[in-house]
């Protein structure tokens, strides 16, 4: 008892110096000093306050350490599902999903539907449904038509869940200190430096305050993904598989119509050129080739037969030599 008494009148000395020590400094000091000691003043006045209440008795010393290290009542589990089931009517099927999400007081969130070259639908939606819940409407989803996967997952937040509230706590008590020297500061400069500190520490709260709901609604709510994809219709299978005549010619008119497809092709492809081509000769015939210089004309070659020349003169006969030209 005395060991008690002597520790509880030494947290009072100490308040009080340390009370004493912040009002010289808040005369000699600049205010930077200043906010520093009323700051610690209520810490050591605090602590002598518990000393003496821990000297009190010993049952209220166990209720203190309780209080300083809350634990968790509760399990926090972030519950997700992943469903993928075939069904024969995609609308009918995203009804069925949509009552019982609403039924369990959930609600639909993200939702978008496709449909493929076949004209089959498939649809994705995001259920959220309260955990009390998860398990009823994912059987109810998986009775919709046939399973094809299932993926289910679940992660323990709980020591994130009590990190975070036990940080906002210390941040509120840390605002309202700065509030109250707030209150107390006198001098401009003070003023300024509290509230810049201020502001830094109320952003730091909201971003608690934000990561707390974000964990509240994802452990409070369960997350289930499904699609849903039509069946297939399987078409009649002929028992005569030989071709025939309707075969034949659905055949040739699919090949006619094929070639005329590509025919459009080809001439859609060569078109751009042949316009291009036909355009440079039209301006070659009306704009170039006319200011050419002409070369002159050649006479056309005569066809008529030339006449014979004149015959040769008679030559008088050589001497010696009779009119027959015989010696």
């Amino acid at each position: 008892m005395r060991i008690r008494r002597s520790r509880a009148l030494a947290g009072v000395l100490l308040a009080a110096a340390v009370a004493v020590s912040g009002c010289s400094g808040s005369a000699d000091d600049s205010g930077g000093s200043t906010a520093d000691l009323a700051a610690d003043a209520p810490a050591a006045g605090q602590a002598a306050q518990e000393d003496a209440k821990q000297g009190a008795g010993g049952g209220s010393a166990e209720g203190a350490k309780a209080t300083a290290a809350p634990k968790a009542t509760a399990n926090h589990i972030i519950r997700t599902a992943s469903l993928t089931v075939r069904v024969k009517d995609v609308p009918q099927a995203l009804g069925e999903a949509r009552t019982a999400t609403e039924t369990a007081g959930g609600y639909i969130g993200d939702e978008s539907t496709a449909r493929d070259a076949t004209g089959h639908e498939r649809t994705r939606v995001v259920l959220r449904v309260p955990v009390e819940k998860y398990d009823e409407v994912l059987t109810e989803l998986e009775g919709t038509g046939k399973l094809l996967q299932r993926d289910a997952k679940a992660r323990d937040v709980t020591d994130q869940v009590v990190d975070v509230e036990s940080r906002i706590t210390s941040q509120r008590a840390s605002v309202a200190r700065i509030r109250e020297l707030m209150d107390r500061a006198t001098r401009l400069s003070d003023v300024v430096t509290l509230e810049g500190e201020l502001s830094t520490r109320q952003a730091d709260l909201e971003s608690l305050l934000a990561q707390q709901a974000s964990l509240k609604d994802r452990t409070g709510l369960a997350t289930i993904t499904l699609t849903l994809s039509e069946t297939p219709v399987k078409k009649a299978v002929k028992d005569d598989d030989d071709p025939g005549f309707t075969d034949a010619l659905a055949g040739g008119w699919d090949a006619f119509v094929t070639m005329l497809r590509w025919l459009a092709v080809v001439i859609g492809a060569v078109l751009p050129f042949a316009a291009v081509a036909a355009l440079l000769v039209l301006l070659w015939l009306k704009a170039v080739r006319p200011r050419l210089p002409r070369r002159p004309e050649r006479a056309p070659a005569t066809t008529a037969t030339t006449a014979p020349g004149p015959l040769p003169a008679h030559r008088p006969a050589a001497e010696g030599t009779d009119g027959d030209g015989k010696g």
